[in-house]
Parts: C-alpha cells; structure tokens; sequence
C-alpha cells in the first residue's frame, strides 16, 4: 500500500510540475509590447530617407497656380504630366521645389559641391561648380539668408516624350553679402533686406524608377 502511495505522490508531483511550466510559459513567453529591443551597439545608425521629391508641404493652394487646364480642347502638359505618372500632385512637388530652392541657395553660398551634385543636371552643376571655384580663386565667400517666403507658383509645366519640366517662380526675402579674404563687405549688404523672384526649372524622366527632380536651369523674369 505504501507502494501505491508513493506511486500517487508521483504522479500529483507531475502534473503540478506540468501546471506550474504551463503558466511560466503564458506569463514569461508573452510580449506585452513593453519589452526592451535589444539592438547592436556596433551596428551603424539607420540611414535617412533621401529626399526624393525635396519636399515640405505648403500650408494650402493659395499660393498654386496651374497653367491653363484646357485650351482648344487639347489636354495642358500638366494634366498629361499628371495621366503619365498618377503619383505627380503639385502640391507636393511645391513643396519639395520649396525645400530644393533653400537647400540649394545654402549649399551655393557654401560652396559645397557634393550637396549640390544629387540635386542639379549636368550642366548646370558645371556652371555652379565654376562660380565656385571662381569665388575661391578671388579669396572670397558668400552668405545668404532667406528671410522669408512670399510665394512659390508653378509657372509653367512643359512634357516632351517622357521628359517633364516644371518652372516655378519663387518670391523670397534674403539677405545677401559677399565678402573679401580680410573680411570685409565687396558685394551686398548684411542690414538690408531684398525681395528677390527667381524662375527655377526641375526636370524628372517620369518613366524612370528615380522619383527625384533635379534643378536644369535658373532665371529671373523678363521683366526683370
């Protein structure tokens, strides 16, 4: 009899050893979603998102314009720009145009030339690339700062074969001023404000899988 005791001891024993494993597992093996990731310390920093629309959204359609929509019953090259690649909104490339003009603007004055490359065609790169260096060769560096915004309009969108072309007229606020080796003021004036248009042209082959838009020429207005 002590036998069948001893027997039952064990079995109990078992199966509250299997109850208590049972609930360890519910309790420990659970994520909460509260648990610490565990990452290595080693590994590099994950990379920023290039930006390939340079984009920052304007705060609405105020300050859009769109060349006219129909004329003689023809489609305009927006709208065809727009059938061609559906994920075109020119709101959005607004302001991506917004983030490229103040990217570009501070990386010219700077003189970085690898922050200009991504964002300019071939020839115009050559023609900033060689104002830089011409700067340099006079011992002479360049400030400027955009106040403000007033406007960025679309001024004019224009689609041969797969290449599109955006023209946009942006009115900004800066302050610009040149300075000399030793210093001192050749160009411009660092207390005076000036409202300054532009006429910028990005260019996109829409049947490319690049998304990105860069800077083919820059203007200002006839009028001007």
């Amino acid at each position: 009899m002590g036998d069948g005791f001893a027997f039952f001891d064990i079995i109990l024993f078992a199966l509250l050893a299997g109850y208590l494993v049972f609930k360890l597992r519910n309790v420990l093996g659970k994520r909460t979603g509260h648990e610490e990731r565990h990452t290595d310390p080693f590994s590099p920093a994950p990379e920023r998102p290039a930006n390939s629309d340079n984009v920052i959204k304007l705060p609405d359609r105020e300050h859009e314009t769109v060349p006219g929509d129909q004329e003689n019953g023809e489609l305009s090259d927006l709208m065809r720009v727009k059938m061609a690649d559906p994920s075109f909104d020119e709101i959005e490339f607004l302001k991506g145009a917004r983030t490229a003009f103040e990217w570009i603007v501070e990386a010219f004055a700077k003189g970085d030339l690898d922050g200009l490359r991504p964002l300019l065609g071939d020839d115009l790169m050559s023609a900033f690339a060689g104002a830089v260096e011409e700067r340099e060769k006079a011992g002479e560096s360049q400030e400027t700062t955009i106040s403000s915004f007033r406007s960025a309009l679309i001024n004019d969108v224009t689609l041969a074969g797969s290449v599109a072309r955006v023209t946009v007229e942006f009115i900004t606020d800066q302050v610009k001023v040149t300075h000399a080796s030793d210093g001192s003021v050749v160009d411009g004036d660092p207390d005076r404000i000036e409202t300054v248009t532009d006429l910028w042209t990005f260019e996109r082959d829409i049947s490319s899988r690049d998304p990105n838009w860069r800077l083919v020429a820059t203007g200002v207005p006839e009028d001007e």
